[in-house]
């Protein structure tokens, strides 16, 4: 006998800022009376939250869907997220896919369905990145001991590698005092750690007169959280202010991670980085100097095209 209540059940690939963001939709697909179940058991519908920053991880979407169907031949599958953005048609013609979602659409999905007739054929959600314009807040709450708080969404960056600004859109963010309201949400809770993730968190408060080092000093002061960590920051943007106060602070961790891409200022310039390798191992000798203990995490790509044995 099947379960009186619609259930649903949420897969995320990729990365830190996708994981709150699922979070935060399967907060609000509750608030509409839905009840949420694991991966591993049959539902009524199948929410995927994709990556698209490589083939593989659409392939993973891909499978994603074939695997929901398995375990549920007649559920209705979501496919939303960075994959959705930029290949909705692709999807659609997946079997078993009865909505695709995009950037700006994603957060409206439990009312979307609850308002539309979803046995017909698949229904496309997707505005161009370049009208997507809004910052929706999201955090994760108690699916791990610490809570991923987006910050920051979008990049004006363009690097040649990169796909996320036309996944994303423009770099946005929330005010430093929304961003302290959830936080303080979040201290409210069992949570004593808050991970600050986004695209390009370096770059919160573009377009506010604000910064990431004004909404780091302000965090610090918050009661019922012990440990702050930033997720992950561009080296142009990992300013001393903030380096020298990650040092005094007895609530951010020494725990930068801070992507290089190449150690061949050729190729970064080829990658049209905005840093070359001088300002960041300027960077790294700064932060060993003053944090000699400090985690530091690094990105690299390897085989770019035009890397040579030598450069790399």
């Amino acid at each position: 006998m099947g379960s009186p209540y619609k259930t649903v059940t949420f897969q995320t690939l990729g990365c830190k800022l996708n994981f709150a963001e699922t979070s935060t939709l399967a907060r609000d697909f509750i608030s509409h009376g839905y009840v949420q179940v694991g991966n591993n058991d049959t539902a009524d519908y199948y929410i995927i939250n994709t990556c698209s920053v490589t083939d593989n991880a659409n392939k993973k979407a891909r499978k994603a869907v074939r695997r929901a169907l398995r375990k549920s031949p007649h559920a209705k599958i979501a496919v939303i997220g960075c994959y959705a953005q930029l290949s909705p048609d692709e999807i659609a013609q997946i079997p078993g896919v009865s909505i695709v979602a995009g950037a700006e659409e994603k957060f409206n999905l439990a009312s979307y369905i609850e308002a539309t007739n979803l046995n017909d054929d698949p229904k496309v959600l997707n505005s161009t990145i370049e009208t997507v314009e809004q910052f929706i807040p999201s955090y994760s709450m108690g699916e791990r001991t610490r809570s991923i708080l987006k910050i920051q969404d979008g990049c004006d960056y363009n690097c040649s590698f990169c796909t996320i600004p036309l996944a994303r859109g423009r770099s946005r963010s929330s005010s430093i005092s929304k961003t302290l309201s959830q936080a303080i949400e979040i201290s409210k809770t069992d949570m004593r750690e808050i991970v600050l993730t986004g695209v390009n968190v370096g770059d919160f408060g573009v377009n506010r007169n604000e910064n990431l080092y004004n909404l780091i000093q302000e965090l610090d002061k918050i009661d019922g959280i012990d440990r702050y960590r930033i997720s992950s920051i561009e080296p142009n943007l990992l300013t001393d202010e903030i380096i020298d106060f990650t040092a005094r602070s007895k609530k951010f961790l020494p725990h930068f991670h801070i992507p290089l891409q190449s150690g061949s200022d050729k190729i970064l310039k080829a990658m049209r980085r905005r840093y070359n390798t001088k300002l960041y191992a300027d960077k790294v000798q700064k932060i060993k100097t003053i944090l000699p203990n400090a985690c530091i995490g690094v990105d690299v790509i390897v085989g770019f095209p035009g890397e040579s044995d030598n450069y790399f």
